[in-house]
């Protein structure tokens, strides 16, 4: 097992963080894994990358990812053509994204089933549930829906490691509500 996850956020929205999850969440299954963000001296709100490498295998390379199986995208304002740059044949996009399936495609340039894509209405449910507009556990609950990548299980207990109290609670109630809503586009 070798995947690599290209995430495409803002800063401030917690795209490295989220990364940063799926890994230790992969590191709890025993899995091999790197996580970094990709970022210079922007400001909040700035377009930034995160990559998460996940293996069963040790890695011994530390380059950004530049053929990901996954790309996320934590902001539907960065959904167009470049974000699919380098994603693998038969990859993912999992995207926060509200409203018309077609429009998902037509904004990324594809045709229905060149990818597998995952349209979740993360903002709305992140107001709903954090009452802020931090997409990234959200998005989370696409890649569980995308299947094999990680357990379920990981991801909780990877979330009550990295938050405490009401804060995880209320993040692990946002990836099982983005989880079920995640469409297939």
């Amino acid at each position: 097992m070798h995947v690599e996850i290209r995430w495409h956020g803002r800063g401030g929205q917690g795209a490295w963080t989220a990364s940063n999850l799926i890994a230790m969440a992969a590191a709890l299954e025993g899995l091999y894994v790197q996580s970094f963000p990709a970022f210079g001296a922007e400001r909040s709100g700035a377009p930034m990358l995160a990559f998460t490498r996940i293996s069963d295998q040790p890695i011994e390379y530390h380059s950004m990812i530049y053929e990901p199986d996954v790309v996320v995208v934590l902001d539907h304002t960065l959904l167009y053509p470049d974000v699919k740059q380098g994603l693998k044949k038969g990859g993912a996009v999992v995207t926060n994204y509200l409203g018309n399936k077609d429009m998902v495609l037509k904004r990324l340039g594809v045709e229905r089933g060149e990818y597998k894509i995952i349209a979740i209405p993360a903002s709305k449910l992140a107001l709903e549930i954090l009452r802020a507009n931090i997409t990234n556990t959200a998005m989370i609950g696409g890649l569980l829906k995308l299947g094999d990548i990680i357990k379920w299980e990981s991801v909780e207990k990877a979330v009550r490691l990295r938050f405490k109290g009401s804060i995880a609670e209320k993040n692990i109630e946002l990836i099982r509500k983005a989880y079920e809503e995640a469409v297939e586009v």
